[in-house]
């Protein structure tokens, strides 16, 4: 049998509570793991790191105002660093699905830098002496404020650190490309239908122009999300806090974080509602549904070798299929989709969760964050690995410009020369005779070789400003 795990009794306000003996957390955070034995899924490393920066800042505060001893604060401040810097992330246990305000995570980070603090000043975890995790390390905080106020720090980190690089990186590449494959000329598509003639390089000019608006979509939502609830306390009153606390800590996560971080306003709104998760949230899912679209482009130009579009060929990673030798996928382009798609869900989850806000608080708030935090670390992860291994080795193939004069919809050219109904009628007859629109004109219409050489140019149809300039007589 193995040996049973040594434990030390911990107290809270319903009573006694046995607890690991090396953990820092105490009884509160023992209870909520075993009230809660739902998942796997934890808080991740931005959002512990977040809280660990609101209780360091909340304790320089504190001792600021000479609300908390120099010593205390201290002790405080060191073990919220070690938290912060992902030292004692291990103790950090709490399941996602709990309670709705995040008490038992916020209490989870109390208990564990209390604990910390104690163990540094050479007291007895457990004991609560010389630092109290609710009179000293979360003074003048609630729950009710400091959990969205870390949703919304965890994000802002997310994005600046990890999501907005990578995208611009995406960008720069897909720029690249189209730069590249600005010279060739090949037939558009609409409705999956043949149209007038598009360069290469435009259609990726079209995708790096997508991502750029994703990255101003979420610069918005960083206004959002940079203002935050700390400092309303339980109902958005401030009850138990001083009233400078929010604005100097405030002005620190500034300091820490290298972005700007203020006090709301209205902290009624701000404790009620998760509007500023939502808002992200849904811009989140934007850059995923532009990540899909530009993916499943790129696998659709990539198909073939032999059988598909063929316009583009993709850098190949690894084979493609356990029975057919030789065959080779878009598995990164298909790996954008799938993430896309779950970025997709989780703005779903978000979404529901911030309807959740009744009267003063939200109640479901752990999930909002979770799904918040996950697709803004996927996206970022996705668009640089699509970026670096697929965007940057793109060549493109001659198929897509052979197809050119083949195609139909340059007749639209036609249109102010001889009208709609007879460059229709060429049309048609093309694709019932398998000729090109140039050989029907050259019989069905008075032009000269020469005409039709500037009347059906691809080139030319472009740019509609090099186009020549006619009207129907």
């Amino acid at each position: 049998m193995a040996a049973e795990q040594d434990t030390r009794v911990e107290r809270d306000s319903m009573g006694e509570l046995q607890v690991p003996a090396d953990a820092y957390y105490g009884a509160q955070t023992m209870r909520a793991a075993l009230n809660f034995p739902i998942s796997s899924l934890r808080f991740p490393r931005t959002f512990i790191s977040a809280l660990g920066q609101i209780k360091l800042a909340a304790a320089q505060v504190n001792e600021e105002l000479e609300l908390l001893d120099p010593q205390v604060a201290e002790a405080i401040v060191a073990a919220a660093s070690e938290v912060a810097d992902g030292k004692l992330d291990d103790h950090f246990v709490v399941d996602i699905f709990q309670t709705g305000s995040g008490t038992s995570t916020n209490m989870n980070a109390n208990e564990v830098i209390s604990n910390r603090a104690v163990e540094m000043a050479g007291g007895e975890l457990g004991s609560r002496d010389p630092v109290h995790p609710n009179d000293h390390v979360n003074l003048g905080q609630s729950s009710n404020d400091v959990i969205p106020t870390a949703i919304h720090l965890a994000a802002l980190s997310g994005i600046a650190k990890s999501l907005l690089p990578a995208l611009a990186h995406l960008q720069t590449q897909l720029d690249a490309k189209a730069e590249e494959f600005m010279p060739i000329v090949k037939t558009g598509r609409t409705h999956l239908q043949d149209a007038t003639p598009i360069r290469l390089g435009q259609e990726f000019r079209g995708y790096a122009g997508q991502v750029d608006r994703g990255i101003r979509r979420m610069r918005h939502a960083m206004n959002g999300l940079s203002e935050v609830a700390l400092g309303g306390t339980a109902v958005g009153t401030g009850v138990n806090t001083h009233p400078e606390f929010a604005l100097r800590v405030c002005a620190k996560l500034t300091e820490m974080l290298g972005s700007p971080i203020r006090e709301t306003d209205n902290h009624f709104q701000a404790q009620s509602s998760l509007d500023a998760v939502v808002e992200a949230s849904g811009s989140l899912r934007t850059v995923a549904v532009s990540l899909m679209k530009i993916a499943n482009d790129v696998r659709w130009l990539g198909s073939g070798p032999r059988a598909g579009l063929g316009e583009i060929e993709l850098p190949e990673v690894q084979p493609g299929s356990s029975i057919m030798p030789g065959k080779v996928n878009p598995v990164i382009p298909e790996s954008v989709c799938q993430v896309a798609a779950q970025v997709i869900g989780n703005d779903a989850a978000a979404t529901i969760a911030g309807q959740s806000g009744n009267f003063e608080i939200n109640v479901m708030m752990p999930v909002a964050a979770h799904n918040l935090l996950e697709s803004i670390d996927i996206l970022a992860a996705s668009a640089r690995n699509f970026a670096d291994q697929c965007v940057s080795g793109i060549r493109a193939t001659e198929a897509g410009a052979r197809m050119v004069h083949n195609g139909l919809a340059i007749v639209t050219t036609l249109v102010p020369h001889l009208g709609y109904d007879r460059s229709a009628a060429i049309a048609k007859e093309a694709q019932q005779t398998g000729e090109t629109i140039r050989q029907v004109a050259a019989r069905r219409a008075d032009f000269t070789e020469a005409e039709l050489d500037e009347i059906l140019d691809p080139e030319t149809m472009t740019d509609p400003r090099l186009a020549p300039r006619v009207s129907l007589g």
